[in-house]
Parts: C-alpha cells; structure tokens; sequence
C-alpha cells in the first residue's frame, strides 16, 4: 500500500539541486551574466521588496523564519551552502539586498522631472498646440545642478523637480539643452531643495558584462525604480531624438517610460550613464540605451567652457570602405596603409578648404582608421572613428592625414558642428513662416515633417523632399529649403488650391536663398507681377497690387496675427 501513496503520472525525473546562477537557456542579448541573477531583480527603495521575475523560490522567501521545506525540495540544498556548487554559489535574497545596497546612497540624490509642454505647430507655424505634461528622471549632479534628457525637457514652458520622499516640488531653471546628446541641465534657485542631498559621482566606462543598475521613475509612478542588469555593447549609437551618432551603451536592463533621465549606476554606486531610449522590435527584448560617461562629461565641460551649449562637431565628408583589394591598389595605397575614402565634402564645412573627393583618410589625431572606418577602442574591441571626432569640441582642431594621388599630406583642420539643408530641430525656436495673398512659405524641418506626415514620415513625405533630406547639403550656411505649404483659399488665389509642401526654387528669376531672402524679395517688389517658380516646373504668377492688398483680408479671415513671423521682422 506504501507505493499508491505516490501521486498518479509519470515518475518524476531527479532534479538537480538548483542556485542562484543565472540560467543558461535564458535568451538574452548578451553573451554570458554574472554568477548572481542581478538584471532578473527589481529592487523598490520604498519598502526593500525583492521580486525575482524567474520566480525562484529562493528569492521569493520572505524574511524572518524559514519555512520548513518538503525534503526533495531543490531549496534545503542551497541552505547547507556546499550541495548547490560550492558556498561563492549560495547566496541568498539577504545577500543580494547587501549586494544592492552600495547603490543605495546615491538614490537619494535621483529627482522626479515634471514638465508642461507646449510645442509649435508646424503646420500652422502662427500658432501653438495645446499644452500637455510628462514626467521623467533626472538625478543631482555637483555645482547644484541636475541632469536629465533634453527630450524630457523640450518645448518646456516649466520644469519641476520632486525629491525622493518628499511631497514638494520646486520650479527647476533650464541652463542647457543638448538636442545632439539628448542631455538637458537644470537648476533650482531654492536652498531647500538641495538641502540632505549628495550629488552623485561619476564613474569610468563599463566593461562588457559589468553590472548596472538603472534608477528612475518609470511609467509615471511616485516611487523609485531600481531595475538590473549587464553591460551587453559598448558602439556608435544612433540617438533618436538628436538624429545623431554618438557612444552609446547597450544593456538588458529594463527602461520603460518616465525612466528617460535617470542615471545608471555601476556596483561601486558611480554612475555610469543616462538612461534614454529603448529598442520596440518583436523579435527583440529587454534591449535599453544608456548615454556613457564620455558623451556626459563632454556635454558639462562644453557647458563650463563656454557658458552654452555648443554642440558635437563632426567632420563634414561622406566615406567610403577600402576593404576591396582591388579598389586600395588603384587608389596608389602600399600594402601596409589603410583608410577610407572620402566621396562628398560639406561645401559649408571647413574641412572643405582643405581635403577632396577620392583623398584616403590614413589618420586623425595620429589614430590610424582601418579599411572599415574602425579606430582602437580597448582592449579587444574597435569602434567607428567618428568616435574621436565625437571627443572634440566645436573650434578644435583636428590633425588629419591623407593619401592624395600616391602622397601622404597632413592637414590641421578647424571642427565645427554639422549644418543641415532641413535640420532635425529648431532648437526651441518656433517655426519661421510668411505670408502674401493665402500663399502660406515656411521651411522644411525634421519636426514640420513629422508635422504633416506623421511618425511615418519618412515613408509618407514626397520623394523630392526626402531626398534632400538624407543626401542633399546646404551651398551656404544660411541656406533653408522652402516651401509652399498650403495655400488659404481666397479669391486673388484661384487655381492654386491644391499646391502643397511644393519647393519654391526662384522669385521673379532670382534664386531662393532662404526664407528670409524672399520675404524681403516680395515685400520690396514694385514689378507688375509676382511670379515664383515651383519644383516640376510649376510656376504661380499674382498680380503685386492686388496680391498684397488680398493679404490683410486673408490674415483677419484665418484669424492669424501677423503675415510674418518674428524672426523674419528683425
């Protein structure tokens, strides 16, 4: 009778004694995780909760007296300390509280970012949308300062900032935004507010596999959020909102909404990095973006060093691969040189002075580049060169060397930051517009895309505008491209309806520089007509008296103040 006691079904397999190591079969994104399962852990300062998201019964025990456990249960092993591997592999969740708790004291200084918005409205660049709020994170830094994301900030018409554990929030003073790094520092003027508070110390930039751990207020809640996880790549990211390159780091650690800001801490409690974007792919997981230490320092010195923020410079060219045999040898490069070639300059970039197309970039700063465009990073790892110019400031200058026709020259090259023909911000500037006879001009931006097209824009936007956007470069640094965005039907305009986002190349025979160039054009003009040449050939010709006397009626009809905008009229 002994043996019916034993529960109906197939026998159940010997269990191996389990620990706390991370579990091999796993997916993650990195190649292999420290012995103590730290990024399966979300660790809450408010109440020192543990909840292990692998539910390991380990983890999950409570405080406080054990409870007693059947004997083939995989947990008694762990509690001798030597069956489950060995007493380095038994650590139990008062060990990982312990493990956790050297981040602690920085915690403090982690702020709540609340912000109102009110964003310009591109398509009717006289007016504003209506105004919505978002919070964030942000974190107190030395000089009574505070960091967070520029995105966090953007448009802002305020800031406040809420401490951890307290119910008051104090209006913040936006000093710098950084639209390429996607950094924003604030300030608050009341000395209370930075009373208790540690700033937090920066540390050096990770290894592969080293832990982090990410802090924040994620999905708008009222209390902290610790989330864990590992280094898992270390590369020249592509920054969403700043439509930029720059270092990045890559790690497993949850980053959701509202953790835009907050700072990453490595195990000695230094942080590492700014959280900022996360990657949304079905076939892809727990993949979070942290902002390093190099792009952060480089912001505040920027800051310190110039009293503004000035921008990464880039180097203005377009490169190509030497990686073809055939290709290096027709260029005149000897076995032992290697380089990228350059196929287009900026023509409002410095560099164009000095360098030209199919010249092989050998060096910058004495760095060799390789065939691949990769310079030396650390040990065992490259990274794309664009990381050494990255490590400058706007005005350095840059020590280059090139191979043109079979010879080596050397050039001392002045960096500037990059000018785009439609650039991805306005900076906080609202839109430019001008009006005459329902003709509604304005430029072409990143965000007056995303404006009329939506977030698709680059699928939705004609051809002839997205072609400019991704390959043309601006002849002069004043340059705009601009546009007939719509047109406000009146009686002086019939016919001209249905013109749309359409390029104005010329007024009257005289190429459209900007947008300022042809207001003064139309405004001085005493011709008879008003004739402006479209893209495809289209053209739309008004009568100049009777154009400019339609205006005012037009304006007051669509209740708009002002024919142009203020930017315009200085």
């Amino acid at each position: 009778m002994g043996d019916n006691k034993r529960k109906r079904g197939r026998k159940p397999k010997p269990q191996a004694p389990e620990t706390l190591d991370f579990p091999t079969a796993t997916p993650t994104t990195s190649s292999s995780s420290p012995a103590i399962d730290d990024d399966a852990i979300v660790f809450s300062v408010a109440n020192v909760e543990l909840i292990d998201n692998n539910n390991n019964p380990a983890a999950n025990r409570r405080r406080g007296r054990p409870r007693k456990l059947p004997d083939h249960h995989p947990e008694k092993t762990l509690n001798n300390g030597t069956a489950a591997g060995g007493a380095h592999n038994s650590v139990s969740a008062d060990g990982a509280v312990v493990a956790m708790a050297r981040a602690a004291p920085s915690m403090d200084a982690v702020v709540k970012v609340f912000c109102t918005h009110t964003e310009p409205n591109f398509s009717l660049p006289w007016q504003r949308k209506r105004q919505y709020s978002s919070s964030s994170s942000g974190f107190v830094i030395g000089g009574r300062r505070v960091l967070t994301n520029a995105h966090s900030v953007e448009h802002y018409t305020q800031v406040k900032l809420k401490k951890r554990g307290s119910d008051t929030k104090y209006v913040a003073t936006v000093l710098a935004i950084g639209t390429e790094c996607d950094i924003a520092l604030l300030t608050v003027e009341s000395d209370e507010f930075w009373e208790g508070v540690s700033p937090v110390q920066f540390g050096e930039l990770p290894a592969l596999q080293d832990a982090v751990t990410v802090v924040g207020y994620p999905i708008g809640g009222d209390t902290i959020s610790v989330t864990s996880g590992v280094v898992s790549r270390i590369e020249i990211l592509s920054y969403v909102h700043g439509s930029t390159e720059l270092l990045g780091l890559q790690i497993d650690a949850a980053i959701n909404s509202g953790n835009s800001g907050g700072p990453a801490f490595n195990d000695k409690g230094n942080c590492v990095g700014i959280a900022f974007q996360s990657l949304k792919h079905e076939d892809a997981e727990n993949i979070g973006y942290v902002i390093p230490t190099p792009v952060i320092m480089h912001f505040i010195q920027d800051y310190e060093k110039n009293g503004a923020y000035t921008g990464f410079p880039i180097l203005g060219v377009e490169w190509q691969k030497m990686e073809n045999p055939d290709m290096r040898m027709a260029m005149g490069m000897k076995p032992d040189q290697k380089g990228v070639r350059i196929r287009r300059i900026d023509p409002t970039a410095p560099e164009s002075e000095v360098l030209k197309p199919s010249d092989i970039i050998l060096s910058f700063d004495g760095i060799d580049i390789a065939n691949d465009g990769t310079v030396p990073f650390r040990h065992g790892e490259r990274i794309g060169f664009s990381y050494l110019v990255s490590q400058k400031y706007t005005g350095d200058v840059a020590a280059i060397k090139v191979l043109r026709s079979s010879e080596t020259l050397r050039f001392n090259v002045k960096l500037k930051s990059h000018k785009r023909l439609i650039p991805a911000h306005n900076k906080g500037r609202p839109p430019s517009y001008y009006i005459v006879a329902g003709l509604v001009f304005t430029t072409v931006s990143v965000p007056y895309l995303r404006s009329e097209y939506g977030k698709e824009y680059e699928y939705e936007a004609p051809v002839k505008l997205l072609d400019k956007l991704l390959h043309e470069m601006p002849q002069s640094p004043d340059e705009q491209l601009v546009v007939i965005s719509q047109v406000l039907v009146a009686d002086i305009n019939i016919g001209y309806e249905e013109i749309v986002n359409t390029q104005v190349l010329a007024f009257n025979g005289k190429p459209v520089k900007n947008l300022k160039s042809l207001a003064s054009m139309v405004e001085s003009c005493d011709d008879e007509f008003l004739k402006f040449d479209l893209e495809y050939q289209q053209i739309v010709v008004l009568r100049t008296k009777a154009a400019k006397a339609a205006t005012l009626d037009i304006l007051t009809t669509h209740c708009i103040p002002s024919a142009t905008s203020d930017d315009l009229k200085s």
